[in-house]
């Protein structure tokens, strides 16, 4: 894999811009994204961890984000990918107004087991999704417990089948155990994979049919495929997904995603639909094909959705990237990212 001298702190922050961008609809419980974007000599990278995350975490995110303006995509093989709706827990009178900022997606995910939400609820959603949608697939972010998921899941698919269920559940032992006792729904493994210490241990504990990966907290586009090659060896297909980003960490997935020789699943690369609007347009086309290529930010984009100094989220975010390149230094020797 590809490295490259860590750039210095003093030229990262002087490329760095806080953003913040309105949100249409809660997603992840927030109504508002907010991420660094980084400008560099290969182009633009996005450092945008949840504000959850220790520093640690946001480490991996970093990395991404100085891959992608450092050094830029890895070579590729296609030049589009096709791109899955994202249905967050609305109503299902909302979902058509959702659906819509998705032109020509025939695959829709659906989230589902959202704290204070209910089983009904989530059926009607997903009911109302699979009226408009050719494939569905639900995301419950490893909310339920095995036997709450076991429920939910044969709930789920009585009136079609879902293309899989991903992260029903928190840890790799239900996962497993999920698979086992609801064979005709494949499980697909997200946070089990980008938050584990060893993402090869849930295909080994045969708790995945399918693995989600984000290239932010990979570690960036090259990681990431680098992972893919590992899960093909062992039978396992990758869906290449975002973490909320701006249309800027959208393009790197992108790029990460035509970089793979095999990619059978709709990839979770639209979700700049969910933002009022972006920095840049990173949109399917009419057949839901969001195609490869170096996304710049619009000025006056950039300009409206810049959070700037006295702004105590500016400073945040600054003293936050000052932290997590500290930590990438101490880690890797300052030697590469």
């Amino acid at each position: 894999m590809t490295r490259m001298p860590l750039p210095a702190l003093d030229d990262v922050l002087a490329a760095a811009t806080v953003v913040s961008l309105p949100m249409r609809v809660r997603f992840r419980g927030i109504t508002t994204r907010e991420a660094v974007l980084l400008r560099g000599p290969a182009g633009w990278g996005e450092f945008a961890p949840f504000v959850e995350y220790d520093d640690e975490e946001a480490a991996a995110w970093l990395r991404a984000g100085l891959e992608a303006a450092w050094l830029g995509p890895p070579p590729a093989v296609r030049d589009g990918v096709e791109v899955n709706a994202t249905v967050p827990a609305v109503d299902p009178g909302e979902v058509d107004a959702v659906l819509a900022r998705f032109p020509g997606a025939r695959t829709a995910k659906v989230k589902v087991a959202e704290p204070g939400g209910t089983l009904d609820a989530d059926v009607a959603r997903v009911e109302a999704v699979r009226a408009r949608v050719e494939k569905v697939r639900i995301d419950a972010n490893g909310g339920w417990s095995v036997d709450e998921a076991v429920e939910a899941l044969r709930a789920l698919t009585r009136t079609g089948t879902l293309e899989y269920a991903e992260q029903p559940c928190a840890s790799v032992a239900e996962l497993a155990e999920v698979r086992r006792r609801v064979p005709d729904t494949p499980i697909a493994a997200d946070e089990s994979i980008r938050k584990a210490a060893d993402p090869m241990r849930v295909v080994r504990a045969g708790a995945a049919d399918v693995a989600v990966l984000k290239v932010a907290p990979l570690g960036g586009m090259r990681a990431l495929v680098a992972l893919a090659e590992e899960l093909a060896e062992h039978g396992v297909p990758v869906v290449v997904s975002s973490a909320l980003d701006t249309a800027v960490g959208m393009s790197a997935g992108v790029a990460a995603a035509c970089a793979l020789p095999s990619l059978p699943y709709a990839c979770g690369l639209g979700t700049g639909g969910l933002f009022d609007d972006d920095v840049a347009t990173l949109t399917p086309d009419e057949s839901g094909i969001v195609h490869s290529g170096t996304v710049v930010p619009d000025p006056a984009r950039l300009a409206s959705a810049a959070v700037t100094e006295p702004s105590p989220r500016e400073r945040w975010w600054r003293d936050r990237l000052r932290r997590t390149h500290s930590v990438l230094a101490e880690r890797e020797g300052g030697a590469s990212v």
